[in-house]
């Protein structure tokens, strides 16, 4: 699983003329999905989404979290997250779980999302062409990939 993480004032995304999803301040996440990827990463993943400390406090240091900021999530399933560019000029996806599974597993990870967090979720369309827009709060982006950390 891997996460794009960019802080926001506030974000949306709009599906052939529908806003599927908007949020205030807080986390717009890209989520790209692999083929070892599993449920067993919803938990560590969302605990570390919300404990982040990159919000600004009264000093201006990154010191507060999401759930220290009352803010929201906004999540975009983004298969080219694992687009492979090294060889050619075309990036290849066959590192990215099938659209099927994938679309499944992303719902599941919304549901899961929604149930264990209490401020605002929202979502993009899976395999739709979307239109994200943003306001980057910083800018602070931030990658994590399960293959590469600990997720505690």
């Amino acid at each position: 699983m891997r996460l794009l993480i960019q802080r926001v004032r506030h974000a949306s995304v709009v599906v052939e003329g529908e806003t599927t999803g908007a949020i205030g301040q807080g986390l717009l996440v890209f989520v790209g999905l692999c083929q070892a990827d599993s449920e067993a990463f919803f938990r560590p993943a969302l605990d570390k989404l919300v404990n982040l400390r990159i919000f600004s406090d009264e000093a201006g240091k990154m010191n507060r979290s999401l759930l220290e900021v009352g803010g929201g999530l906004l999540l975009v399933s983004q298969f080219t997250l694992y687009a492979d560019a090294r060889k050619g000029r075309r990036p290849s996806y066959t590192n990215a779980m099938p659209p099927a599974e994938a679309e499944a597993l992303f719902n599941r990870f919304v549901q899961f999302t929604r149930a264990n967090f209490d401020g605002p979720v929202g979502e993009g369309r899976f395999g739709a062409f979307m239109e994200v827009s943003l306001l980057n709060d910083g800018p602070v982006t931030i990658w994590l990939d399960s293959a590469e950390m600990s997720w505690d």
